[in-house]
């Protein structure tokens, strides 16, 4: 069943949602050649700990870490360890979420470490402006379906593959709750958009083909083909008249 989030609800998502957006502008000044994937997980879970939250990644169905850290080929899942040391050229996606009075705030990014090529510089703009354009389809009376067809469409129009196993997902008092967001879609399609619902949007974009597959730790998720993938995350609102960006950081612009 979808929640539709009363307006004292809305506000704690606020909270999280803030929090989740702080940690990555927090961790960004860290993210650089020789630091460890481990390292950086510590920093976010200090951080997210010291103001009065928690790390839902923690523990959740039993994995380890505070935050999920994918790197070049690791789609999404990625767990952090001493020995993943980034390197020039690398790019790493930092997925961060936070739990508050009892609510979620789910926000990702990819970073770019040192001198990334310009292919793989296309690919991660490529896949924010799927993001972006995926937000813009929000609206009360619109379809999920809309999302992913545009975000499909953008991808496809770069010969990139987009990742279907993995979606976005409702979330609220629950880490995933109702709708699932696929990235891929027909137009007009999918449960119906309503003020009140509360998701998040997080296309996974490859440079190569979209298949993928779970390694043996049963969580890291990486491309079959090796190549690089590249992933953006918000949680949205639907609201009256469209939609609010609850973890949009302040480096960002407000008008999608």
């Amino acid at each position: 069943m979808i929640s539709i989030k009363s307006s004292r609800e809305i506000e704690l998502m606020r909270k999280t949602c803030a929090l989740a957006s702080q940690t990555l502008v927090y961790i960004k000044d860290f993210v650089k050649v020789g630091v460890s994937t481990e390292e950086l997980d510590k920093l976010c879970h200090d951080f997210i700990i010291a103001n009065g939250a928690y790390p839902s990644p923690l523990n959740y169905h039993g994995f380890p870490k505070s935050v999920c850290t994918s790197i070049n080929e690791v789609i999404c899942h990625g767990i952090p360890t001493k020995k993943d040391v980034l390197k020039n050229g690398d790019i790493l996606n930092i997925d961060v979420t936070t739990y508050l009075n009892k609510f979620h705030g789910d926000t990702n990014m990819t970073f770019l470490i040192g001198d990334v090529s310009d292919e793989v510089k296309k690919l991660v703009d490529v896949t924010y402006l799927c993001l972006r354009e995926g937000i813009k389809q929000v609206r009360p009376g619109g379809r999920i379906g809309d999302i992913g067809a545009v975000i499909e469409q953008i991808a496809g129009d770069h010969g990139y593959g987009v990742v279907e196993e993995y979606c976005g997902h409702g979330i609220g008092r629950e880490f995933h709750e109702e709708p699932q967001v696929t990235h891929v879609g027909i137009k007009g399609t999918g449960p119906e958009m309503k003020p009140g619902m509360t998701f998040t949007i997080e296309p996974m974009i490859n440079l190569g083909s979209r298949h993928c597959k779970l390694l043996k730790d049963g969580w890291t998720v990486i491309t079959k083909d090796g190549k690089k993938s590249a992933q953006f995350e918000h949680t949205i609102l639907v609201t009256e008249s469209g939609f609010d960006i609850l973890t949009l950081r302040p480096d960002e612009p407000k008008n999608f």
